[in-house]
């Protein structure tokens, strides 16, 4: 096996990975030279297990004596060793007309809105573009596709569409939002930016179980993305844990790869709607569900997953599942982390309350998606509401040009 070259950045990663993508994009953004391995082929995959001791997950990213899977677009810029913002006056501080905290369906369909109203607006990223759409394996339900699409290629034609009209798509994060009056202070992973409105629309991340073994083997046989992981489980033994909608579709998806799917569910019956019931039925000869199953623990053998540990409640007695690796998929939590102790109210369970113009608590600051307190948490009603969020940011500047020219 050739030895990789420690002074060049390596990127493993896969096609159909939309969190490869965006790492490359950030790398190419931050003018980094770097070389790609596709890890479909077996060569490249071999070398990567090596370099992460079995690990997998991708994308991986290997600079210098460091392994890093999946990083965050903070540790990049560390890693690569960009320079920190300079601090900047009050005469020359960076502000916009509008920022969008997020790039899924919620956030791009507002930008297309705003930008054609030829509104400045700047969407700020921290993960991948498109959000959970991105690495959804495929949207059925979605209006004017009668034969479905890629959640991939939704997420790029709504990118590609904002960007048409001018929207400024940047990757990385924002941490903190203050209302200074006329604007609104962001800071950000590139320093601080103030903005005349605010969208939030940060969406949702996945759910974790909180069981013995989730952490320790995560990458390592534990994953919340069939679509980025399930290839590397080809004609292996799985289990998917939940009994929703998104379990019984990454359920399904997975069958292209393993030979054998435990599908674990803790309630008396599944939740996933009837189509969905029937998709797991047509795949019977793989998928065996399991109603009133507890996942207690994730067992392994310190390198990676062999057993799931789980209850069977109607008997009360222990339950274990011989696998591979774990799929688990249990619900969303949103991305509000950010805004803990801030002037943006939120519900009980930590989602972003509005009124019926989509603002929030601080005036000039608006919400819309998966993370809006009430959201449906489909991928049409996100951008609707990025839409309407788009036309009350229009009104909310025009009152403001006013307010501020008299």
């Amino acid at each position: 096996m050739t030895e990789v070259d420690v002074q060049k950045p390596v990127v493993y990663g896969e096609k159909w990975c939309s969190f490869c993508r965006a790492l490359q994009e950030l790398l190419d953004s931050l003018g980094v030279v770097y070389e790609y391995k596709d890890v479909g082929r077996e060569d490249n995959k071999a070398e990567m297990l090596k370099r992460t001791g079995g690990h997998f997950l991708v994308p991986t990213f290997v600079i210098g004596e460091t392994v890093i899977q999946n990083p965050s677009v903070e540790k990049v810029k560390e890693l690569v060793d960009m320079p920190e913002a300079k601090e900047e006056t009050t005469s020359d501080r960076e502000t916009h007309d509008a920022v969008m905290i997020g790039a899924g369906p919620a956030a791009l369909s507002a930008a297309i809105y705003t930008t054609r109203e030829e509104i400045e607006t700047v969407l700020y990223e921290k993960g991948v573009i498109g959000g959970l759409a991105a690495i959804t394996d495929w949207v059925d339900n979605y209006p004017g596709f009668p034969k479905g699409l890629s959640g991939m290629d939704l997420s790029e034609g709504l990118r590609q569409q904002a960007e048409r009209f001018g929207a400024d798509i940047r990757l990385g994060e924002v941490t903190k939002i203050e209302d200074e009056g006329e604007y609104k202070k962001l800071t950000t992973t590139d320093g601080e930016v103030y903005a005349k409105a605010v969208l939030i629309a940060t969406g949702s991340d996945y759910k974790r179980l909180g069981i013995p073994g989730e952490d320790t083997y995560y990458g390592r046989g534990v994953h919340f993305c069939a679509t980025c992981d399930g290839a590397f489980y080809k004609d292996k033994r799985l289990v998917v844990v939940g009994g929703g909608n998104s379990a019984a579709q990454e359920a399904v998806f997975l069958t292209r790869f393993a030979t054998k799917i435990d599908m674990l569910v803790r309630s008396d019956k599944l939740r996933a709607s009837e189509i969905l019931q029937q998709e797991l039925e047509k795949n019977s000869d793989k998928i065996t569900v399991h109603l009133n199953t507890t996942t207690d623990e994730i067992v392994g053998d310190g390198t990676s997953v062999n057993k799931l540990i789980g209850t069977d409640k109607e008997s009360g007695k222990q339950v274990e599942f011989e696998t591979d690796g774990v799929f688990v998929f249990i619900g969303l939590k949103p991305n509000t982390g950010f805004l803990q102790g801030s002037a943006i109210e939120l519900d009980k369970i930590g989602m972003i309350k509005t009124n019926h113009e989509l603002e929030t608590s601080m005036p000039g600051v608006f919400c819309a998606g998966d993370v809006r307190s009430g959201a449906t948490m489909q991928i049409a009603s996100a951008t609707g509401e990025g839409a309407t969020a788009a036309l009350m940011i229009r009104k909310y500047l025009e009152e403001h040009e006013r307010k501020h020219t008299s």
